[in-house]
């Protein structure tokens, strides 16, 4: 099976997320876009499906209609797994729709709005013993891996303390000066799951900072804020955290800090040494040494000074940027990898392998999520998460 992959999409005939999904799918010559879904309006998917170039009987109406037809069409032609790109109150029920049709997913990020369907969506993942990709993208970037596979081989010794930060600042401006009310559904307490901040940004930080770390969050103490006063949810979060091995730490995602934009940093203290790393100049990692001048290491392809799997990650030599859109497509690169295993070599899902985030992390995102509003509603202020 020489082949292209083909994707199938449900939404992203709008914003700018479902352009970028489709630019990292394409990127490494791997996967092709064969149909979709691309809005809840008919006439819109149409228009955004001939927009695509894509055959006019290939762009559907709905979800339904596409699971359907998708997976009645011969071996050779119906799509290999979709891609999810809708608001996250959708998330579970599309992809527990594609699940049962038999087809691989890949989802944006929070899987669910409850634990108890990101429970459901595990043991269907299971059940139909396909692979699902959970778009966590910041797990796709080089020095984010590099920062992995110095804490797994242990050349940061004992990790003691990690701080993870998500500061952005759209809620400070004219969105919140303009007296917008509740018209985006992250804010609607009916389709944002009970959580705004945490559930768009916080999740982020509590994947990054156990991916990169190999370690696992077991209890908050959170203090959430709701500065925007025409909404209910909270717009500010500041947390501590506690690992399974023992290490402290301090996790903030915030959407009023005024002026900031995307900036989601991690910080990690070890025994031996620390590291740090920022999104908004994400080719490089600081390594901090107790008895010697910081290190500075760049992404680059053939670095060798980076670690197998940083170096796998990168495309091109170290001084040429690679950004956001690089890290989309690291995760599904590594997904099509594990997605060919299973149709050619007839892998199971486990044995597949592929670095990429699992159901099981989405579960423990939707976790993180309940255990951080339980500890803010709670005089116990400890909360642990509980999958």
């Amino acid at each position: 099976m020489r082949r292209k992959l083909r994707m199938g999409m449900v939404g992203g005939g709008g914003g700018f997320i479902g352009r970028v999904h489709r630019m990292a799918a394409a990127l490494d010559n791997e996967i092709e876009l064969v149909c979709g879904v691309f809005s809840s309006l008919p006439e819109r998917s149409a228009e955004a499906g001939a927009e695509l170039f894509l055959p006019a009987d290939r762009v559907y109406s709905s979800v339904e209609e596409m699971f359907r037809r998708e997976a009645v069409l011969a071996a050779g032609e119906r799509m290999d797994f979709v891609s999810i790109a809708v608001p996250n109150y959708l998330h579970a029920s599309i992809a527990l729709a594609a699940l049962e049709a038999g087809f691989h997913v890949i989802c944006e990020k929070p899987m669910a709005t409850s634990v108890a369907d990101a429970r459901r969506m595990v043991e269907a993942v299971h059940r139909a013993g396909r692979l699902f990709c959970l778009m966590h993208n910041y797990s796709g970037y080089p020095m984010v891996k590099e920062a992995r596979s110095r804490a797994l081989a242990g050349e940061l010794g004992q990790i003691r303390k990690v701080v993870v930060e998500y500061p952005q600042g759209w809620m400070a401006g004219r969105f919140a000066s303009a007296g917008v009310k509740n018209r985006t559904w992250k804010i609607d307490p009916e389709l944002a799951g009970g959580s705004c901040c945490v559930a768009d940004i916080g999740t982020h930080a509590h994947q990054l900072a156990e991916y990169a770390t190999g370690l696992r969050i077991t209890d908050v103490c959170a203090d959430l804020s709701c500065f925007i006063d025409f909404k209910s949810l909270e717009d500010d979060a500041n947390m501590l955290v506690r690992f399974d091995n023992g290490a402290r730490g301090i996790l903030y995602a915030s959407q009023i800090s005024t002026g900031e934009a995307n900036a989601i940093r991690l910080r990690v203290y070890g025994s031996k040494s620390g590291i740090e790393w920022f999104q908004e100049d994400p080719n490089h990692l600081v390594v901090k040494w107790p008895d010697r001048p910081r290190e500075i290491l760049k992404a680059g392809a053939g670095n060798i000074d980076l670690h197998e799997a940083t170096r796998k990650a990168c495309r091109i030599p170290h001084g040429h940027p690679e950004g956001f859109i690089e890290a989309f497509a690291n995760l599904y690169r590594e997904f099509a990898g594990a997605l060919r295993r299973v149709l050619e070599d007839g892998a199971s899902p486990v044995e597949a392998g592929g670095d990429y985030p699992r159901v099981e992390d989405g579960l423990r995102g939707l976790a993180f999520i309940r255990a951080a509003l339980d500890s803010h509603r709670s005089d116990v202020k400890w909360t642990p998460v509980e999958v």
